[in-house]
């Protein structure tokens, strides 16, 4: 369910958090402000590289999530829908500050101040802030905030005495793990808590953090109790790695399936990680969008998809949408799954993550659909929505994020397309134009993130740089 969004406030007014979630964010901001700083300064050093860990055991999940099978994502903003989350059979409601989230300052305040209500509800929550790149321009911590301590502020005071649980984003490095890891203690300490009440799943959503996922878990092991795949920000990241040495094209998005021998992999390695250290792994987003006049042909994919990762290992997903509850519960519960011999984990487990299949010639209406995809969400975004319904899919920051990188991957090695032509810089502008003038501020940026030499970390990272007041990037 998508709502509408808030009416921005004038430029001269900031966020304002509560007394006890301010002095919680100040408190982090001091703690912590300067080791953010140096996390996030470039480094030759690899992102990943392999751990002698001690065995260990991940935290057993919370009480209130035991046997529950499918949690409802909504925005965080988006009150209307949060209201109808709540209320529903979902299992468990995840407040997204991440990848349906467009983070102006109406949706950031609407969002701190809906945390209030949400909180009373008896329903078992989980939050997924911000990622640690992202910085709050409107909350003002002696200069620009970091966006994922002052989401983690607000959730925590919201209600101190039972914590929402929280899903930890686009971890790469046991550095970042353990950042985390002494946040949350910290504001445990704030808060008057025992170590360890603030309980995490850690999302493995990019290609060093899969790498990287025992030393990860083990980091966060006193209060990690699972691990959760986020496919699209996974292969999106995958884009990113290959686009420094692979010569050929990837592919299209309709061709990464799960059954694509490297992706199998990524879902394969990840359920092994959690068997070895007793984590719970949890599936996918069902993103799927039923058409209203006849809903079963994307019900019936969506359980089957659920099958399959229940066949797997996996025992509970997301739900994108409240009309896709049943289908992924009915996925995960089917009886007698049948479960695939187990796959020992290859002895160069990043070359079979990373041996894609090259396509021979990109068909263009592919490269059409991409960039209308990339542009549709960058327009979104830029207007404060962070979610759009767009052929049968819901599309957010994660697809949008694999769209642009497979578009500059495809420019860069000069893809070879149908009609006979290769996909040039002037062909790329070419195309964009046809679906967007150059004013428009989602066309820039998509300009900005496919014409770069290296590919860019993350697009709101940019567009943060580009349009510092994101209304600057709305076309009316």
């Amino acid at each position: 369910m998508i709502g509408a969004r808030p009416e921005e406030p004038p430029m001269s007014q900031t966020v304002t958090l509560t007394p006890t979630a301010h002095a919680l964010a100040a408190h982090l901001h001091a703690e912590l402000g300067g080791r953010w700083r140096a996390l996030l300064a470039p480094t030759d050093r690899p992102n990943y590289e392999l751990h002698a860990l001690q065995p260990f055991r991940a935290a057993p999940v919370p009480d209130d999530l035991r046997g529950r099978r499918v949690e409802l994502i909504v925005e965080a903003s988006d009150t209307l829908a949060l209201r109808h989350a709540v209320a529903s059979d979902a299992d468990a409601v995840v407040i997204d500050f991440d990848d349906t989230f467009s983070p102006t300052r109406a949706n950031v305040q609407a969002a701190y101040d809906a945390l209030a209500w949400v909180a009373a509800s008896e329903k078992a929550l989980l939050v997924r802030p911000r990622p640690l790149y992202a910085t709050e321009l409107h909350v003002d911590m002696n200069g620009p905030s970091i966006a994922a301590l002052c989401d983690l502020a607000a959730v925590l005071s919201a209600r101190p005495t039972r914590p929402p649980h929280v899903y930890v984003p686009k971890l790469e490095t046991v550095a970042e793990a353990e950042f985390w890891q002494d946040a949350l203690a910290a504001a445990e300490t704030h808060l008057g808590l025992p170590a360890n009440t603030v309980r995490v799943c850690l999302q493995i959503e990019t290609f060093p953090g899969l790498l990287n996922a025992g030393a990860l878990l083990h980091a966060l092991h006193g209060r990690a109790y699972g691990l959760n795949a986020g496919r699209w920000d996974y292969v999106f990241s995958v884009v990113k790695q290959l686009g420094r040495s692979r010569s050929g094209p990837v592919p299209p998005r309709s061709q990464l399936t799960m059954d694509v021998p490297a992706m199998r992999a990524y879902a394969e390695h990840l359920v092994a990680v959690c068997r070895q250290h007793g984590a719970e792994a949890i599936g996918g987003t069902a993103s799927l969008a039923p058409d209203p006049a006849d809903p079963q042909p994307a019900l019936d994919a969506v359980r089957a998809d659920k099958q399959r990762e229940a066949a797997q290992g996996f025992t509970a997903a997301w739900a994108g949408l409240p009309d896709l509850l049943d289908a992924v519960r009915g996925g995960l519960t089917a009886r007698d799954p049948v479960r695939p011999a187990g796959h020992p984990v290859p002895t160069d487990l990043p070359a079979v993550l990373t041996d894609l299949p090259t396509p021979d010639v990109l068909p263009v209406a592919e490269l059409r659909d991409t960039v209308g995809l990339a542009l549709d969400v960058f327009a979104a975004w830029l207007d404060g929505r962070g979610v759009v319904v767009r052929a049968g899919r819901v599309e957010d920051t994660a697809t949008a994020e694999l769209a642009r990188a497979l578009v500059w991957q495809w420019v860069k090695v000069g893809a070879r397309l149908t009609d006979g032509s290769t996909l040039s810089p002037a062909r790329y502008l070419d195309e964009r134009r046809a679906l967007m003038p150059d004013t428009a501020g989602a066309a820039q940026l998509l300009d900005h993130l496919v014409l770069s030499v290296p590919c860019p970390a993350y697009f709101p990272q940019e567009a943060q740089r580009l349009f510092p007041d994101p209304s600057q990037g709305v076309t009316t």
